[in-house]
């Protein structure tokens, strides 16, 4: 959940990445120009305000050269097309990576500057990025080692893994950890581990990077959520592990598990999965839609508000749903026909159909169109990217 335009996604295109978490509704519109909108009250809109926003307004930085773009619950970071790593917002524990802890409501360049950053993903108060060089950076809060550098202090500028290495792929950032996958296949997970969400089979956190119990060099994408984790192999079966008391593990439980599990429904034809704070959704090769887990919001469009511990399909149904993500309380997805729908959560906006009221089945942002063609999703946010930007 917590990618700005997920792993899933370019795993899809045949890239391998994850922007994590978007937790500030943000969008990469057609001409590249930088678009955010819902909260903004610590600055993560960029717009040199503290202002929340009801439609999408652009960084005070202009410009049409915006890349990626990855927010955490506070504050967001992105790309340029040089390779340029910006960030804003809360930076009250050095999140923004520019050597200081306080908040910035325009964009500011990390301490590290430098023009070959590739990946970034935003979590709760902490940011990580790959560089084209494989290397894995990560700054900002360290409690439970959610930095994965041995120690739980925090750092106001990027520091390396103690696992180093130059064969990082992509990660995932969550609210208290990380997930990445190497190149070689692996899967590997660190921080905070109350409910078993690092899959090693147990729930002491771990402040350096290890790889869940199932071991193997077949995983292909995952996705952090809130304190659970959802993954996909490279033969595509799905798997789950951490908290699970909302049915969000969508093995027909409502248990934790310190190991993968595979949801009810099995299969071999998954394609994307996404994680939000309680509750998990999905797409099969088939593309039909499914989600599980907490629904108080909405979030699995099924047009009802209960809980569900196994797969379900949204009430859309279809056969030509593309992309996925899902924020803290709200899904988002890009059809094949290149239009977006959102459902879920809205106190903020973030559903982008101009009205604050929840939705418990898909609706149309107000500005349509059938380009759109990545998306992301946070705790309070929406974004996206049209296809002609690329």
């Amino acid at each position: 959940m917590i990618t700005n335009f997920k792993t899933n996604l370019y795993n899809t295109a045949g890239n391998a990445s994850d922007f994590g978490d978007l937790f500030i509704p943000r969008a990469l519109f057609s001409d590249g120009g930088l678009w955010l909108w819902g909260r903004g009250t610590n600055g993560q809109l960029g717009d040199n305000t503290v202002a929340n926003k009801s439609s999408p307004v652009q960084t005070v930085s202009g410009g049409n050269n915006w890349k990626l773009v990855a927010g955490g619950v506070y504050h967001t970071a992105a790309l340029k097309t040089d390779g340029t790593l910006w960030s804003w917002g809360r930076g009250t524990n050095g999140n923004l990576g520019d050597n200081t802890i306080v908040s910035k409501s325009s964009p500011v360049q990390t301490v590290s500057g430098g023009t070959n950053w590739k990946l970034v993903s935003g979590g709760y108060m902490y940011t990580a990025a790959i560089k084209t060089d494989g290397t894995l950076w990560t700054w900002g809060i360290n409690t439970d080692g959610r930095l994965g550098n041995n120690t739980i202090t925090d750092k106001s500028s990027p520091i390396q893994t103690v696992s180093g290495g130059t064969n990082w792929k992509s990660l995932s950032c969550a609210y208290g950890g990380m997930a990445s996958i190497k190149t070689d296949g692996t899967l590997w997970l660190w921080g905070r581990n109350a409910y078993g969400q690092c899959g090693n089979n147990s729930i002491t956190p771990r402040s350096s990077p290890v790889q869940t119990v199932s071991g193997g060099t077949n995983w292909k994408s995952v996705d952090y959520g809130l304190a659970h984790c959802a993954a996909i192999k490279t033969d595509g079966t799905l798997w789950t592990w951490g908290q699970g008391t909302n049915g969000q593990l969508g093995d027909s439980t409502l248990a934790n598990k310190s190991s993968p599990v595979q949801t009810v429904s099995g299969g071999t034809n998954w394609k994307l999965v996404a994680s939000g704070f309680y509750h998990t959704a999905a797409i099969k090769t088939d593309g039909t839609l499914w989600a599980w887990g907490s629904n108080i919001n909405g979030q699995l469009g099924n047009n009802a508000i209960t809980a569900i511990s196994s797969p379900v399909q949204t009430v859309s149904g279809g056969t030509n749903w593309k992309l996925i993500d899902a924020g803290g309380y709200n899904t988002s997805c890009i059809k094949t026909d290149g239009t977006l729908w959102l459902w879920g959560k809205n106190g903020y906006g973030q559903l982008g159909d101009n009205t604050t009221a929840n939705k418990s089945s898909p609706v149309q942002t107000v500005s349509a169109g059938t380009n759109w063609n990545l998306l992301g999703c946070g705790t309070y946010h929406s974004a996206a990217i049209k296809d002609d930007n690329f």
